[in-house]
């Protein structure tokens, strides 16, 4: 038996019987842990009927901003598998990777065979990053570890992406646990087919919605937009931990006026304040998108209800009834 087993073991010895606890955090099974929502979501769906991963960022806690608690640490040092984004994004796991010892497996999704990558956009009106000898598609296509720091990380915005994710998250299970690789396989071919199935559901309902121009809080949707051609013409701010001045909220409502935004969409997670202030004065309603699904139940399901949540929103906010 691993020594990670979940599983309360009784030991006689001669002074008695001892009582081996599970690990703080961890359900029964492998030892799995996952930074945020999304990804918990997918690797649940994976280990659905075998065990229950431990996700670090629950509520409404951005991972932008997020310290890390002392049971988070132990999580993370008692675990097989580790499951992130990578440092783009969840830059408080970066120095706690870095120190665990050989047992622990990372994997850093960003960089699962398969995975779609788009480069950051700059300005409150999006400008793309890229070389002058450099074509647009191929900024966009573009997978380099030497620009790790301009590639936008909200990569489970595309549910293609989720299935390149599903594929990495079953291999590094099956790697760890190969008593369950079967189990595995199993459940992540479900998963991916399930995913499929929501791909083709959203791009029929956003259809009606394509052409209809509107504003986000932060740039966090754009594999959301690509994959179903939406026209979002810019964010409020750039880094959601700092406060955008007065230069860019102009900028933005110039353009605002200039293209009849019809929405601006703000975040649970951050101060709604700065979307109220945009919309002052205009037509433009006001809307809210959650790219880590805040208040939804973490399971298997999360990740379908988080996409399917952005697609409603965008329809109520965007239409013409």
């Amino acid at each position: 038996m691993s020594p990670y087993s979940h599983v309360l073991k009784r030991l006689q010895t001669g002074l008695g019987i001892i009582l081996l606890l599970p690990l703080a955090g961890f359900a029964a099974g492998l030892p799995v842990t996952v930074s945020i929502k999304p990804v918990y979501s997918l690797v649940a769906g994976v280990m659905q009927g075998i065990g229950e991963p431990h996700l670090l960022v629950t509520g409404g806690v951005s991972p932008h901003d997020y310290r890390l608690r002392p049971s988070d640490v132990r999580a993370i040092e008692q675990a097989r598998v580790v499951f992130w984004i990578g440092p783009n994004l969840e830059n408080f796991l970066i120095r706690p990777l870095e120190n665990v010892q050989g047992g622990v497996r990372t994997e850093a999704l960003l960089e699962a065979p398969g995975i779609r990558t788009l480069p950051l956009r700059a300005g409150g009106a999006w400008e793309t990053h890229r070389h002058a000898d450099e074509q647009p598609d191929e900024a966009v296509n573009r997978h380099d570890h030497d620009h790790a720091t301009s590639v936008d990380a909200h990569i489970w915005l595309d549910p293609v992406n989720a299935i390149a994710m599903t594929r990495q998250i079953v291999k590094a299970l099956s790697a760890v646990d190969m008593n369950h690789q079967a189990d595995y396989e199993r459940n992540g071919a479900a998963l991916i087919e399930r995913l499929n199935r929501l791909d083709q559901q959203l791009a029929a309902d956003l259809t009606p919605i394509r052409e209809q121009p509107y504003v986000v809080f932060h740039d966090a949707y754009q594999y959301f937009e690509q994959r179903y051609g939406l026209r979002a013409i810019g964010s409020v701010v750039l880094d959601p931990e700092q406060q955008p001045g007065a230069r860019r909220v102009a900028v933005i409502q110039a353009r605002m006026r200039d293209l009849k935004v019809r929405c601006v969409f703000s975040e649970p997670q951050f101060e709604p304040a700065l979307a109220a202030t945009l919309v002052s004065g205009s037509d433009a309603r006001l809307g809210i998108l959650d790219p880590l699904g805040a208040e939804l139940s973490d399971g298997p399901d999360a990740y379908f209800q988080l996409l399917e949540g952005l697609a409603n929103a965008l329809r109520a906010c965007l239409s013409d009834d």
